[in-house]
């Protein structure tokens, strides 16, 4: 892994951390969408990734069919898990400080902006 490769995986893993922390999501609107754009992972391959970090004891079945179809990148999670420990802490403090509308606003946001973008990518793959 690259210094650069870390730097990502580490800001991937922090605002992971604090926007579960936030408003309660993670792996699916913040690793999944990070891993693909900013580290050009298939969509399986940050699924899989994904799952790994989440992986005790909630999603341990699922990881290991990513697994064995070698879809999990356990370097990279084991870099995100520990960093989104961290900003998961940072991100609940935040949010206790914020109006529960606040929270319930910043989340609509952060939620239409994903799915906007996801949208336009499946789109744009399926036309190829």
């Amino acid at each position: 892994m690259t210094t650069q490769t870390i730097i990502i995986l580490t800001l991937i893993g922090i605002s992971a951390g604090i926007l579960s922390g936030f408003v309660g999501i993670g792996g699916g609107i913040v690793i999944v969408p990070a891993l693909i754009y900013f580290l050009n992972f298939t969509q399986h391959q940050a699924q899989g990734t994904s799952l790994f970090v989440l992986v005790l004891p909630v999603v341990a079945l699922a990881m290991m069919n990513y697994w064995k179809t070698d879809n999990v990148n356990w370097k990279f999670g084991l870099v995100i898990a520990s960093t989104f420990f961290i900003g998961g802490y940072f991100g609940s403090k935040l949010a206790l400080k914020l109006s529960p509308g606040m929270v319930k606003f910043v989340f609509g946001l952060i939620m239409a902006y994903v799915s906007f973008k996801m949208i336009v990518s499946g789109y744009n793959s399926i036309q190829k």
